[in-house]
């Protein structure tokens, strides 16, 4: 797989400087963890999941959760187990069928082992799973169960935990809970690929919710935690995780919206579409500044609920020329001495050593997302992948 692989080739050749890499589910933890993306959250209860997961992996999705937890009710739990199993063995059964990484979100320790155990030979198709309301002291079962569930079917599993508890909340309890976090992703490091934001449960505990046209940055007890969250666990030093950045919940204008407008007014057909173009131009904002801030905070990836948000994180997930040619600029043999340099696009400072980190992860970044030519920009790889 590759992002923008659903583009044809010479789309492509036109789009990037630097085409993205191609991967499949068993290259290096560290590619995988900058490449997952967007990833597509889908209800494990959807009758015709094979083909669902199919027609997403077709449309440009890399990364899939398969979710046995929020998404559905408590009484759907067991027939979502039985339907997960069923569809899995499917996708395992098409030969050649180029999959997204897929995980399962789970509610309880248990069925990590539970669920292997009943895919038999069909995990293969399996990437991991995603573990809920984690702290250093739930998630370690968790953490515990899937190592145990890996040597049992001989496949390599990851865990992305998923930060959304109230103690991670609470200020009294955060920094407690974040150095119990760290502590329990440390020792499983080698299987902890990304770590996910929950920002709708850190919302839920204040009844707070944002509206389409602000982002979880501007809920400053939300930003608060994503900020912690980055400095304890995000650092560049080595001891860091990928953090991903939280869903984005609103994904269309609800058409009812204009029907009292078209009752009540004198618009035109024309001013009435016009100013739905308007409205959903303006949710989309929303989302576009969120996913920006995502990355100017550390985060890189995004949890998403439908299909419409995954275009927008890939295209603003690719490195313009300009970061590609300044990262370059930064990383040379003889640069590693430091110093400063103008950067060949003569309009900023390049810092050498305080800029290395960040050179080093837009580099990685450039390897998964491909790096724009010149003159591409967001607009044209928007535009591509809509035209597909």
């Amino acid at each position: 797989m590759r992002h923008f692989g659903h583009i044809a080739p010479e789309v492509r050749k036109r789009l990037f400087y630097r085409e993205p890499c191609e991967f499949t589910a068993d290259s290096p933890a560290r590619l995988l963890s900058a490449a997952l993306g967007a990833t597509l959250y889908s209800p494990a209860t959807r009758p015709r999941l094979a083909d669902d997961v199919l027609k997403q992996g077709a449309h440009g999705v890399v990364s899939m959760v398969l979710c046995l937890e929020d998404s559905i009710s408590d009484a759907d739990v067991a027939a979502g187990e039985e339907n997960l199993v069923r569809q899995l063995a499917d996708l395992a059964g098409r030969p050649g069928a180029d999959l997204p990484l897929l995980f399962v979100r789970v509610r309880r320790p248990e069925q990590i082992g539970d669920l292997v155990r009943r895919l038999g030979p069909a995990v293969a198709v399996l990437s991991g799973f995603v573990l809920p309301k984690f702290t250093g002291e739930r998630g370690l079962p968790f953490l515990e169960a899937l190592g145990a569930a890996e040597s049992a079917s001989g496949r390599r599993l990851f865990a992305m935990p998923v930060l959304e508890s109230p103690e991670l909340l609470y200020r009294e309890s955060r920094v407690e809970t974040l150095e119990g976090i760290f502590r329990a992703v440390d020792k499983y490091r080698d299987r902890v690929l990304a770590l996910r934001l929950g920002v709708t449960d850190f919302c839920s505990s204040y009844g707070l919710r944002r509206g389409p046209d602000m982002t979880a940055y501007d809920i400053q007890v939300v930003a608060s935690v994503i900020s912690d969250v980055v400095n304890m666990l995000g650092r560049a030093d080595g001891t860091g995780f990928t953090v991903t950045g939280p869903v984005w919940e609103y994904f269309h204008v609800q058409e009812r919206m204009f029907k009292p407008q078209l009752r009540q007014s004198p618009f035109l057909e024309v001013e009435a579409t016009a100013l739905r173009q308007k409205l959903i131009e303006h949710a989309m904002d929303g989302l576009l500044r969120e996913i920006s801030l995502d990355r100017a905070n550390g985060l890189l990836g995004k949890t998403c609920i439908h299909p419409s948000h995954v275009l927008p994180v890939h295209a603003l997930s690719v490195v313009s020329h300009e970061e590609f040619s300044d990262a370059q600029d930064i990383l040379r043999p003889e640069r590693y001495g430091g110093g400063v340099l103008r950067s060949a696009y003569t309009n900023k400072m390049n810092e050498v050593k305080p800029h290395r980190a960040w050179a080093e992860r837009t580099l990685l970044r450039a390897t998964v997302f491909g790096v724009a030519n010149e003159d591409i920009g967001f607009v044209e790889l928007l535009a591509a992948g809509l035209a597909e």
